[in-house]
């Protein structure tokens, strides 16, 4: 796992790039965010393909205990990827009531999380 690091003004991003999946579990979206935060980001870019799809298995409630965490801490995230796969009505739900925030955002490029972490 890479961190890199997008600058828009004085707004410091932090990408995760990764071959593999970062995410495979609470424990590693904790670990994550524990590791971003240490490095004094407070926005997040992560990758659909980096997280597991147990993620988008709603009632196993991983998406919402990983969110959570990330909002505690005061940390705004941009999942980049193609979403339209997960068809269930819930998840679709999900992503829309998330993206009339600021905190959450599931967007389909990496300009588009670049540039709604920058406002």
């Amino acid at each position: 796992m890479k961190i890199v690091t997008h600058t828009i003004d004085d707004i410091r991003i932090a990408e995760v790039v990764s071959a593999d999946r970062v995410i495979h579990g609470v424990e590693d979206g904790i670990d994550l965010l524990g590791n971003i935060y240490y490095q004094d980001f407070d926005r997040v870019i992560l990758h659909e393909q980096n997280i597991t799809p147990d993620f988008f298995e709603l009632k196993n409630g991983m998406a919402g205990e990983i969110l959570q965490k990330f909002a505690n801490y005061r940390v705004r995230l941009a999942i980049v990827g193609d979403f339209s796969k997960y068809n269930r009505q819930s998840v679709q739900d999900f992503i829309r009531e998330s993206n009339k925030g600021r905190q959450v955002n599931f967007v389909s490029s990496l300009a588009e999380a670049v540039c709604k972490l920058s406002q």
